[in-house]
């Protein structure tokens, strides 16, 4: 056997070879566009400045990781829109390497910096929040997962690009290029959605599902099944402990007793009533809600002289001190309605299903609306509605407006409100000239008022009719602020004076202040009360406005503050 040897010239004298592992990244480097990292670095920089909320290191590595490869995705298109209208600058090689030296000096300069500032900001907004601060040295970290981030989604958009070319070439064999082009796009397109909708919303949702119905048949810690009639899940009642689900059980099981209502506002009280239908118990919404109509028979809950509707999140969850706060309110003379329509939890159900929450809260409403409307008007009780977060946004889809409202209940409470609530948003938008869109004037605060603590209740004595509807919500509540609408647009909230509680160095950023605040949601509810998704205290002021109960005073509402700050 023989073998044939190729010559190698040799190297030039001042030539040296390049390790193979750095002719790599320097074939990585060089394919990434300057333009592109340079806005890259920009949109680097607008993440880390502050939020509405304190976020975990790892949530502002990917906040700031989608915001890198956004950003650099942007700059691309940029460069890429300027070189079709004909502009394309032939830099020579001196001129491109002072480029590259330039933005290396920049880079190195700005990250480090920013790094430095974010951690201050964080540590100004956790105070402003009330969170204990965090370890600045986590930032390090934060540098390490951003990068990852904007790698994987820069290579998954590299790969959906090579993916539309190579359909290009093969279209192109049998069409017009310009024709085969646009096809590619539109399959890559439809496979997009097809594989969005069918792995990822058919698949994990139905999975998620599975998993929270499984979950959904535990009991909480501490929580024991009610012994008394008054209560859904008791011995006396027709809806069965183990059908509740969950929260279900939670809710009948929690709330003060007659005894503790009297020690608290030195009044005689009643046991509170609280009934309750489970997502297991029927077919659909409106056989739950006529479940629930039976309940209330069966306690006297019509003899009462207030009934309230409550409308849960997805799970079946109450807020227990805005439930408490109204019994304590009513001296226990109270019943509280509601029911479970879904075994996910509010960001799965708002993913998966939006019309379900509007449909329960509409069906339990009109459904005790119905029974309440068929005593005698002058025994009639009070009926009054309330929600949190999606329960605020289901159960104002009982009514076509605030008028609709005031015309069926005796009043209402929304918490947390949701931004893509219709109803919520009519309001907003239709506000009195010079009121801020972060507390709303609504007809001078004539029937409905906006509120982020009970001092902003009063309005400086303004006249407040009857019924009356209050939307408690924080400044700093990504809940209520989220929307597809900050990617694009600045919203009239941080054109305004920001809240009290918001940092001041807040500012809006296309594509990332959407993604920080997506992000904020994570855990806008571990922070204390009053700031972010967490409400509590100020319930008492909330429901003493909305009832005006005889003889309460300041005192009284203070003692049941006290309740839930103690």
């Amino acid at each position: 056997m023989t073998s044939t040897l190729t010559a190698v010239p040799p190297l030039p004298d001042d030539a040296t070879p390049t390790p193979p592992e750095q002719a790599v990244v320097a074939r990585r480097f060089s394919g990434l566009h300057p333009v592109g990292l340079a806005v890259a670095l920009l949109f680097f920089v607008g993440s880390m400045t502050p939020s509405l909320l304190p976020r975990a290191w790892f949530l502002q590595g990917v906040a700031t990781g989608i915001s890198v490869a956004i950003g650099y995705g942007i700059g691309c298109g940029a460069a890429w829109v300027v070189r079709r209208c004909g502009v394309s600058p032939n830099y020579s090689a001196r001129t491109r390497r002072i480029g590259w030296w330039t933005l290396g000096a920049v880079t190195a300069v700005t990250v480090p910096l920013f790094l430095v500032l974010g951690s201050w900001w964080q540590q100004i907004v956790r105070d402003l929040a009330g969170v204990e601060r965090a370890n600045r040295a986590n930032y390090v970290l934060i540098l390490l997962l951003s990068v990852v981030v904007a790698v994987i989604l820069l290579a998954a958009s590299r790969g959906i690009r090579r993916g539309t070319r190579a359909l290009t070439r093969v279209g192109s064999r049998y069409v017009p290029a310009p024709f085969a082009r646009l096809v590619a796009v539109a399959v890559v397109v439809a496979i997009g959605i097809f594989a969005v909708n069918g792995l990822v919303y058919r698949g994990l949702i139905g999975l998620a599902n599975q998993s929270a119905a499984a979950a959904d048949h535990g009991t909480a810690d501490g929580v024991e099944q009610p012994q008394a009639p008054e209560r859904s899940g008791s011995p006396a009642s027709m809806e069965s402990w183990d059908s509740l689900g969950k929260e279900g059980r939670t809710f009948v099981a929690g709330g003060p007793t007659a005894e503790q209502i009297t020690g608290v506002t030195g009044r005689p009280a009643r046991t509170p009533i609280r009934v309750y239908a489970g997502r297991a118990a029927a077919e659909n919404v409106d056989e739950a809600a006529e479940l629930v109509v039976a309940e209330l028979e069966r306690t006297g809950a019509f003899e009462r002289s207030v009934i309230a509707v409550a409308t849960t999140t997805g799970r079946g969850w109450v807020n227990s001190r805005v439930a408490s706060s109204l019994e304590y309110t009513t001296g226990g003379d109270s019943a509280i309605a509601a029911m479970q329509y879904s075994f996910l939890p509010s960001p799965l159900s708002f993913i998966a299903d939006r019309e379900t929450p509007p449909q329960a809260g509409r069906a339990l409403f009109e459904a005790v609306e119905r029974a309440v409307d068929e005593r005698p008007e002058e025994s009639r009780p009070k009926l009054v509605t309330f929600g949190e977060s999606l329960g605020s946004f289901g159960g104002q889809g009982a009514f076509s407006g605030a008028q609709d409202m005031l015309a069926r209940t005796d009043g209402a409470l929304w918490v947390g409100t949701p931004n893509f609530s219709p109803q919520w948003s009519y309001l907003t938008d239709h506000r009195d000239a010079g009121s801020y869109e972060r507390l709303p004037v609504i007809d001078g605060g004539e029937s409905v008022r906006f509120a982020a603590s009970a001092a902003d209740l009063d309005m400086g004595g303004a006249p407040w009719g009857d019924p009356r509807i209050i939307y408690w919500q924080h400044a700093s509540d990504p809940i209520t602020w989220w929307s597809f609408d900050l990617l694009l647009n600045k919203p009239d909230w941080l054109r305004e004076p920001l809240g009290d509680d918001v940092d001041p160095g807040m500012r809006w950023m296309p594509f990332v202040t959407f993604w920080q605040v997506t992000l904020d949601m994570v855990f806008s509810a571990d922070v204390p009360a009053g700031h972010g998704h967490t409400f509590g205290a100020d319930a008492a002021d909330m429901w003493a406005a909305i009832l005006q109960p005889e003889g309460w005073t300041a005192e009284d509402t203070a003692r049941v503050h006290a309740v839930f700050t103690d």
